[in-house]
C-alpha cells in the first residue's frame, strides 16, 4: 500500500522542549531516555523510507508556551527546507479570555491545519497532564475552541475515557470545527470494564458527526508494539466511527522507543488486513488528507 499519510508524528531539537532538558519527569509512556536529544526530520525521513508514507502531519510538541509561534515557524521552515511535514498541528492556550489574538499569529505559516491543547487528566498522577478534569465542559475552552471555524481549523482532541462525556458536548457545542481524537481516546484501563467503558466514550463520541479518530500512540500504555492490541483497538474504533472517520498516526519518535517504523506500520496493515480495500485506503489515506487538508 503505497499513499501512506502520517497522521501523527513529531521532529524536535532538545534544547526547544522543557521536558526534554531537565530531569527525568513521570510520562504516559514511560521512561524516554532514549529520545531526550533531537529528532530532526532528516531521522523522522530516515525511519520511514520504504514503507509507503508519503505524507505527514506534525503535531505540537510541548514547547514553553509563550513560544507556540516560534515552534509553528521552526515546523514551517524545516517544511520549506525538506519537503516535509506537509501540514502543522500547532499550539494555543485556549483558557485565556480570547484566544484569537494567538490564532492571527498562527495564521502566517501557510501550513498550519489545526491546533491542538492536551486536556487529558487521570485520577493517576503519571498520566495526568491538564490541570483539572473538567476543562472540556469550560464555557471558555468551548467558546475559544469554537473560533477555529472562522480559521477552517481542526481541534487535535485528548482525553482520557471518563472524559469523554464532556468531550462529547464540547464538540456538539462546536458543530463547524472537527475534532480530531489522539491515540483512539487513549485506552488505558486494558480490564474487560475498562474496555467496556471505552467502548461506551467512544460510541458517544462518534455520535458527534464532526468527530474523527486518531489510530496513533497504541504503545503508549503497555510499551511495546503490539500487534494483537493494535488489531483490537483499530477493529472496535472502526466499527463505532466508521473507516472514513479514522485514521493512521505513527506517533514518531515516542513509539521509536520500543519499535521500528516498519515493525509498527506492519502491525497496523495486519489489524486492518480484513477489512475492504476502501476501508483500508481511508483509515492509510483519505480520512487524512480530508480532515487537514492535504
Amino acid at each position: 500500500m503505497n499513499g501512506i499519510v502520517d497522521g501523527h508524528h513529531h521532529i524536535w531539537r532538545q534544547a526547544d522542549l522543557p521536558w526534554l532538558i531537565g530531569p527525568m519527569q513521570p510520562r504516559i509512556f514511560g521512561p524516554y531516555e532514549p529520545i531526550r536529544r533531537d529528532y530532526p526530520i532528516e531521522e523522522y525521513l530516515g525511519d520511514l523510507k520504504g514503507n509507503g508514507v508519503t505524507r505527514s502531519v506534525y503535531v505540537q510538541t510541548n514547547w514553553a508556551q509563550e513560544r507556540f509561534e516560534e515552534e509553528a515557524a521552526w515546523v514551517q521552515r524545516t517544511a520549506e527546507e525538506h519537503g516535509w511535514p506537509h501540514a502543522i498541528v500547532a499550539y494555543a492556550n485556549f483558557a485565556v479570555d480570547d484566544v484569537r489574538p494567538q490564532l492571527d499569529r498562527l495564521k502566517r505559516y501557510p501550513l498550519l491545519r489545526g491546533v491542538r491543547m492536551q486536556l487529558h487528566w487521570h485520577e493517576n498522577p503519571l498520566y495526568r497532564f491538564a490541570a483539572r478534569p473538567d476543562l472540556c465542559a469550560d464555557p471558555v475552552i468551548r467558546r475559544n475552541v469554537a473560533r477555529l471555524a472562522d480559521y477552517d481549523w481542526s481541534f487535535d482532541l485528548q482525553v482520557f475515557t471518563p472524559q469523554m462525556p464532556d468531550a462529547a458536548l464540547l464538540a456538539e457545542s462546536c458543530p463547524k470545527v472537527t475534532f480530531i481524537l489522539q491515540h483512539a481516546g487513549m485506552l488505558e484501563d486494558l480490564s474487560p470494564a475498562g474496555r467496556s467503558a471505552w467502548r461506551a466514550g467512544m460510541a458517544r463520541l462518534a455520535t458527534c458527526p464532526n468527530v474523527v479518530s486518531k489510530l496513533s500512540g497504541l504503545g503508549t500504555f503497555i510499551h511495546r508494539n503490539d500487534p494483537a492490541h493494535i488489531a483490537a483497538v483499530l477493529t472496535d474504533t472502526v466499527a463505532i466511527f466508521g473507516a472514513e472517520r479514522c485514521l493512521f498516526g505513527s506517533n514518531f519518535p515516542i513509539e521509536k522507543l520500543w519499535t521500528s517504523y516498519r515493525e509498527l506500520v506492519d502491525a497496523f496493515r495486519a489489524g486492518a488486513a480484513s477489512l475492504r480495500a476502501e476501508q483500508q485506503d481511508a483509515i492509510f489515506r483519505t480520512t487524512a488528507t480530508r480532515v487537514y487538508r492535504l
